[in-house]
């Protein structure tokens, strides 16, 4: 502790100009500064109430509560458990998983289904760091997501304490917002301001880390601080105890006071009507335009069927990526998904609504340098990534996607994009679909063609289904086969390109739409990341139904890492009886391959049957290599 010399010694010598009013002394500013800095004088006029039984838990569950937040995804910890029995106690589910990145990725899904901020709850230490990799692809997809994170008590921090670590130089790269609650008084205003960060401007996660002693009642903290209670002679001993008792009085000043628990406004950039109308005059003069949209298209405020409706009205072709697949619906005349490369050459106007030139663009050379360019984005380094190397927006706006489209078909009243464009487009997506079509019927080396096991697939989604990617080579192939039926469902990680994210994303999913039938597509390689959440799924009545491409390898890496090298090491795996695993985990299990190939359709639909009687179900589809995506790379 501080002496009082540190704060009354040099003050006129450090603060030569400083003129002290009312001839107060420096000592005596020294005795308020030295006041302040132990929130004595706060402490004076808010009181302790020390036989209440009330915890800062149940002041993180009241303002989730007013903040519309139905459930919380976690993984029980000592330091977290006064949140999970508030959120319980006021109706907010509480969703346990077998790994902590799951609950992450799960609050992930939850948020872009929503338009809500999804909540993970995690103990300290280990409990968050296993959290790192889904918060960093939470951040690179745009996903406002609030990370509740245990901590070490506030005198215990940096003392050896169980977990104790510095969790904050961890999230501040990868969070827009960080914080520590050092007293229960700060629990409610620090999470409305991060709930309010998470959703403005560009999304993002947002961390608040909690120290134990600021969770649990008053009694218990005095318990467990340390003082000794019989009478202390030594000096020593008066002073650590009234250090001790001020530091629990501070803790716990002011708690209980009543506080404005409702949400802060968020705030949202819009386009200027300058902005619009520049936009509008380049689309009007366009022969060949293309709207290109990312995941920001979809996020709030503007409703997907707004966008969808402004999309329609202008007639351009438009390709679909990240969150904004199916918008458009399962078909669609505007929506082109076969030859982008091509159809990005012969554009003279292409809109980045959301879409960013990086590796999915080739960081701007697919574009034409011929084309005129109209980039729309919240996030100003998205906005002009690569723009000083491969190509340049003829117009730039740092701006909300969907409310600018919307604004930009209000000012092109009456235009319709030129049909023959739009007929060109169409007949080299059926081009290039027949030929997938006649490829689907090729018979592989072992086991199953996968191409035709997702057409059959295909066929019998109901338009209901929400689909969930998790995977490399046998999903890339299901992206090019696979229709969303609608807007907001499809999930798959984004810029990241993490494995893994399938268990929570389904979680995430199915408890946001109960009425859905979600659908992962797993590789075989990443269904080991999170196949444990069979038993999630199975505990908390939330029924999915998986199909894993098992082709025995890390094929989107042998793929090229084979011709290349000549070895196929660390590529191997066998082709395990996944269906088995999920039996062990509670779920149902049934296997394809080519003993029964002419039964896909039969199989698939038995396991809709089961799903649909509420069961998890997996079904190990073994598949051959076949040459589809020949000459795709793995970076």
């Amino acid at each position: 502790m501080a002496s009082l010399g540190d704060y009354f010694g040099d003050w006129q010598k450090k603060f030569p100009n400083v003129i002290i009013p009312f001839g107060i002394s420096a000592a005596a500013l020294g005795i308020m500064i030295f006041l302040k800095k132990l929130n004595i004088i706060y402490q004076l006029l808010h009181k302790v109430d020390e036989k209440s039984k009330r915890h800062g838990g149940e002041l993180v569950a009241e303002v989730l509560n007013q903040h519309g937040i139905t459930h919380v995804f976690t993984l029980v910890g000592g330091h977290i458990s006064p949140i999970l029995v508030a959120c319980e106690k006021l109706g907010i589910r509480v969703v346990d998983t077998r790994h902590e990145a799951t609950a992450v990725f799960a609050a992930d899904a939850l948020a872009r289904l929503s338009g809500t901020v999804g909540v993970a709850a995690v103990t300290a230490g280990p409990g968050l760091t296993n959290t790192v990799t889904a918060v960093k692809n939470a951040q690179m997809a745009e996903s406002p997501i609030l990370l509740i994170g245990g901590a070490a008590a506030t005198l215990l921090k940096g003392r050896g304490a169980l977990q104790d670590i510095d969790q904050m130089s961890l999230f501040k790269p990868l969070c827009k917002f960080c914080a520590t609650v050092n007293c229960v008084r700060e629990i409610v205003p620090t999470l409305r301001k991060a709930l309010q960060m998470a959703q403005s401007g560009t999304p993002g996660p947002v961390f608040v880390e909690f120290p134990i002693d600021t969770l649990y009642p008053y009694e218990l903290v005095k318990k467990e601080i340390g003082m000794k209670e019989k009478g202390p002679t030594s000096l020593v001993q008066k002073v650590i105890n009234w250090y001790l008792q001020n530091h629990l009085t501070n803790l716990f000043a002011g708690a209980w006071e009543p506080k404005d628990t409702s949400p802060l406004p968020v705030i949202i950039p819009y386009a200027s009507s300058s902005q619009i109308q520049q936009c509008a005059k380049l689309v009007s003069r366009a022969k060949k335009p293309v709207i290109l949209l990312g995941s920001q298209a979809t996020l709030p405020p503007t409703p997907v069927s707004e966008l969808r409706a402004a999309l329609e009205t202008l007639g351009i072709p438009c390709f679909l990526g990240g969150m904004s697949r199916g918008l458009l619906g399962r078909k669609s005349e505007i929506q082109a998904r076969q030859q982008r490369r091509e159809a990005l050459k012969d554009a003279d106007l292409v809109i980045l609504a959301g879409a960013v030139c990086d590796f999915r663009l080739g960081y701007g050379r697919v574009l034409n340098r011929r084309s005129k360019i109209i980039a729309i984005n919240r996030d100003k380094d998205q906005l002009y990534k690569n723009s000083d190397m491969f190509w340049k927006p003829a117009i730039a706006v740092q701006a909300d996607v969907g409310s600018t489209i919307s604004a930009l078909t209000a000012a092109l009243k009456g235009y319709r994009c030129d049909p023959d464009w739009v007929h060109l487009l169409r007949s080299r997506d059926e081009e290039t679909e027949k030929k997938n079509s006649v490829k689907a019927e090729e018979t592989t080396n072992v086991h199953l063609n996968p191409l035709k096991v997702l057409h059959t697939l295909e066929d019998i989604m109901t338009d209901n289904t929400i689909l969930v990617a998790d995977g490399g080579d046998f999903v890339a192939t299901a992206a090019y086969i696979l229709r969303p039926r609608g807007p907001l469902m499809w999930l798959d990680p984004g810029a990241f390109g993490t494995l893994g994210v399938g268990g929570g994303f389904a979680l995430g999913a199915k408890l946001c739409r109960p009425d859905a039938e979600v659908v992962v597509i797993y590789g075989d390689g990443s269904l080991g990341y999170s196949v444990a959440e069979f038993d999630t799924f199975t505990r908390h009545k939330t029924p999915v139904l998986a199909v894993v491409g098992n082709d025995a390898g890390w094929t989107q890496i042998a793929r090229e890492q084979v011709p290349l090298f000549g070895t196929s090491v660390g590529c191997d795996l066998d082709y395990t009886n996944y269906h088995e695993v999920a039996r062990g985990y509670g779920g149902r299990g049934l296997q394809l391959d080519r003993t029964n190939e002419d039964k896909i359709k039969e199989v698939l639909q038995q396991a809709f049957a089961e799903y649909r009687n509420g069961n998890s179900i997996l079904i190990n589809v073994l598949i051959g290599k076949t040459n589809f995506r020949e000459g795709s790379i793995s970076v």
